[in-house]
């Protein structure tokens, strides 16, 4: 039985590419506008304690090294779902409005833009020109199968093909719901000289799926880019930012991978065998915090009408969205999920409910923040549209105005800030 699984995930587990991707050295030139990606580790001071202790590495993968985590009971899920208990929640439409979304035709913008193209996409537009697509997955199904799995109940609200510009893709894990492979590869074969920022493991997937721009980073690392369109036939990548030479033209960007609370895996067997992280971009002086698939703390099992956020549930929170707010916020823009969290005695540990959303919005230090892994398909048991109704009820809780702080977009609609 353990061989007949592997069979059926190994083509989506590890995709084999025809053709062995293209590496490139550490000068190797196509046509595009020049990158440099350059390590710039941050000071001991400018981090926690346990960035330099790395305890989320064990053995053969990783794992949360807080208290805040236990394991999610996925069994109870599906055991639910199979004797009954499980609520079903309604897709008639109308669900959540979708509308098609209007990209900027060149790179100039004096505001910072974000589009949520469903789920957790979104696509930033930055004041510097810089454009970053997030957690793309352009499929019906997140699912290793096109015929089986969880189907969207609202329409994409574009394809790949509409999206003008794309510098860089970052992933915050390898779950089907925020990595396709189909998706990355049609981005790599229309913009091929986008690059892909992954967590740590996940670059050797890349590379076997015939795309080399990618670069993996562990928690509380960092990337520089430089974007020269006064150079646009080379494509460069460079040990240290002192390598680039700088121009009033250029698009300058710091990528930084940050820890959140979650899981991986492709497969059966391959459980948190690659990191999962959240991400800050910083451009042309706006700085975007995305949360990626992240739990805030692990709720045991209470009555169902239970308020589990009640003042008499003190359960661990998980700290590091604290010490990221502390070193590298304040920011701009959060992108913060809030949907696929119940039963939370099984999903509390890695997805964040409204009320945590909020938490983690406050505590990374947003002074904005748009709503995302909702509204697309049906991974847990909470009603479809439950999500933003919590999430008014947590900012009023918190003395947060419902609109303008945290707000809930449409599909496809776009916010400047």
């Amino acid at each position: 039985m353990r061989h007949f699984f592997r069979r059926i995930f190994r083509f989506r587990q590890h995709p084999t590419s025809r053709s062995p991707p293209e590496r490139r050295n550490m000068s190797s030139t196509t046509v595009a506008v020049l990158y440099a990606l350059t390590l710039s580790v941050p000071p001991i001071s400018d981090g926690p304690e346990e960035a330099k202790e790395k305890k989320h590495h064990v053995p053969g993968g990783f794992t949360n090294p807080w208290d805040s985590y236990k394991s999610p009971a996925v069994l109870r899920f599906f055991l639910r779902q199979i004797n009954g208990q499980a609520n079903r929640p309604d897709t008639t439409p109308p669900t959540v409005p979708v509308r098609k979304p209007e990209f900027l035709p060149s790179r100039e913008t004096p505001k910072l833009r974000a589009t949520w193209l469903g789920h957790a996409c979104y696509y930033v537009e930055y004041p510097s020109g810089l454009r970053v697509l997030f957690d793309p997955v352009f499929e019906d199904r997140c699912s290793p199968f096109s015929w089986l799995g969880p189907k969207r109940y609202t329409e994409m609200p574009c394809q790949i093909k509409d999206i003008p510009v794309i510098d860089a893709v970052v992933i915050s894990h390898n779950h089907y719901d925020h990595l396709s492979y189909p998706t990355v590869k049609e981005i790599s074969k229309r913009h091929p000289n986008c690059h892909f920022f992954v967590p740590l493991g996940n670059q050797k997937w890349f590379e076997s799926s015939g795309i080399a721009n990618v670069t993996e980073l562990d928690w509380w690392e960092e990337r520089d880019i430089v974007l020269s369109p006064s150079q646009p036939t080379e494509t460069k990548v460079q040990e240290s930012a002192r390598d680039v030479a700088s121009s009033p033209a250029d698009i300058r960007a710091r990528v930084g991978c940050l820890p959140c609370q979650h899981t991986s895996n492709r497969g059966v067997f391959d459980r948190a065998k690659t990191l999962w992280a959240s991400w800050y971009i910083e451009s042309g002086g706006r700085k975007v915090y995305f949360a990626g698939d992240t739990g805030y703390r692990s709720v045991p099992e209470l009555p169902e009408s239970t308020d589990d956020h009640a003042p008499q549930y003190n359960f661990p929170v998980c700290p590091a969205f604290k010490q990221t707010g502390e070193f590298r916020g304040p920011f701009d823009l959060g992108l913060i999920p809030i949907g696929a969290y119940g039963p939370r005695f099984v999903w509390s540990p890695v997805h964040a409910d409204p009320h945590d959303a909020v938490q983690i919005f406050q505590d990374t230090q947003c002074r904005k923040a748009l709503a995302m892994h909702w509204g697309t398909w049906v991974l847990t048991e909470e009603d479809v549209l439950e999500p933003p109704k919590k999430l008014r009820n947590a900012l009023k809780k918190h003395g947060i105005p419902e609109d303008g702080v945290f707000d809930i977009c449409e599909i496809g609609e776009s916010r400047e800030f």
